[in-house]
């Protein structure tokens, strides 16, 4: 019997592992999986309805290490799991994504020569001011099994130096979850009652989601963004599940004003269920997250990233994803191509079939 010890931190992670423990359940007498969970995120509404919707059992260990700064975060969850490895019998982790959680873990283990399983490997946006490049990059090196999402990564991680042999093209654990869940999303009605959300009018309705640091730190950035954001829900009302860091930010930098100059609809963050059902019947979706360029090439709805770059290429060769970054022009043009033309029709991408943990755990029980 090998002990895995699967870790999660933050939200994107949640959405990501649920399938992988869902499948570990089917090799119980090979694999004893344990959760734990770094409390890198620990805003409710950022967890416990996501561990309840995806169906996520309870973490066996919780480390609670709240906020903090990168180094304050990272430093905590090291010393939280370097307890957790010394006191328990170990046989590999498993890391997923690229949030602070994934590459404190990843050193730790490391350190004491446990092996490391990354999950989502190879992403690159080669900009490595955004802190998750640093950690793709860092846990990649560390890592004795890497498993990715398009074939695009396997020539990110050899370029770098990893041995091919160490690299198994699996597909995309997030679709994995968004399949898995699509048919328990409410009605539209249902969920814009239940979320307070009165979204009218001829051509639908947009989702916007903005959290990077990039975007929300700088009062101009943002001041620029929520201005060019409002002239669109003038032509099409926008639904806006403000992240915690963001509402602070709007507070802090008096944008409130700007906000209500449009027809913009700010909400709670919402729970997966209800932004998955929102989003599979959005007209668009305008986002700087990484995992929403993917669920939105999945259910071909088009999406503007509000980035200069994405880790997710393929989203944007096969996908129905255009990369607008801040650039006011470039977003108020995709998105009235959007509007007159119905924008990017994409494809799924090969393997985003619903099953790569299925392919993940076969890989897995060989291997320990």
């Amino acid at each position: 019997m090998k002990n895995l010890y699967c870790i999660v931190g933050a939200r994107p992670n949640f959405m990501k592992i649920a399938p992988i423990m869902r499948e570990l359940k089917g090799c119980s007498e090979e694999i004893t999986p344990v959760l734990v969970h770094t409390g890198q995120h620990y805003d409710k509404s950022m967890n416990d309805t996501f561990f309840t919707q995806l169906e996520i059992p309870k973490p066996d260990i919780h480390l609670n290490v709240g906020s903090g700064s990168h180094a304050v975060q990272t430093a905590e969850i090291m010393k939280g799991f370097e307890s957790v490895l010394i006191n328990n019998k170990v046989d590999a982790i498993l890391v997923v994504g690229d949030v602070n959680s994934t590459i404190a873990c990843s050193l730790v283990a490391a350190k004491l020569g446990v092996r490391i399983v990354h999950v989502e490997a190879g992403l690159r946006s080669n900009d490595r001011t955004m802190p998750e490049e640093i950690n793709r990059i860092l846990t990649d090196q560390l890592s004795d099994l890497l498993f990715i999402t398009e074939k695009e990564a396997k020539v990110n991680l050899v370029r770098e130096g990893i041995d091919a042999n160490k690299v198994h093209f699996v597909g995309n654990v997030m679709i994995d979850t968004l399949y898995h869940n699509l048919e328990k999303t409410a009605q539209i009605k249902e969920i814009m009652s239940h979320n307070n959300i009165d979204a009218k009018g001829d051509a639908g309705y947009g989702i916007i989601t903005l959290h990077r640091p990039s975007n929300v730190d700088n009062p101009v950035v943002l001041g620029g963004l929520m201005s060019t954001l409002c002239d669109i829900s003038k032509k099409i009302p926008l639904i806006f599940p403000v992240h915690p860091r963001t509402a602070q930010k709007i507070k802090t930098s008096e944008l409130q004003e700007i906000i209500s100059t449009g027809n913009i609809i700010c909400t709670a963050p919402l729970a997966y269920l209800d932004l998955l059902g929102l989003m599979r019947n959005a007209t668009l979706v305008l986002t700087d997250s990484g995992g929403i360029q993917e669920e939105t090439t999945a259910l071909g709805i088009p999406c503007i990233t509000l980035r200069e770059n994405t880790e997710r290429p393929i989203t944007i060769t096969n996908g129905t994803n255009t990369l607008a970054g801040v650039d006011r022009q470039k977003i108020l043009a995709a998105a009235e191509d959007v509007l007159i033309n119905g924008g990017k029709v994409g494809r799924i991408p090969e393997l985003w079939d619903g099953h790569a943990a299925t392919r993940i755990v076969n890989i897995l029980r060989s291997w320990l």
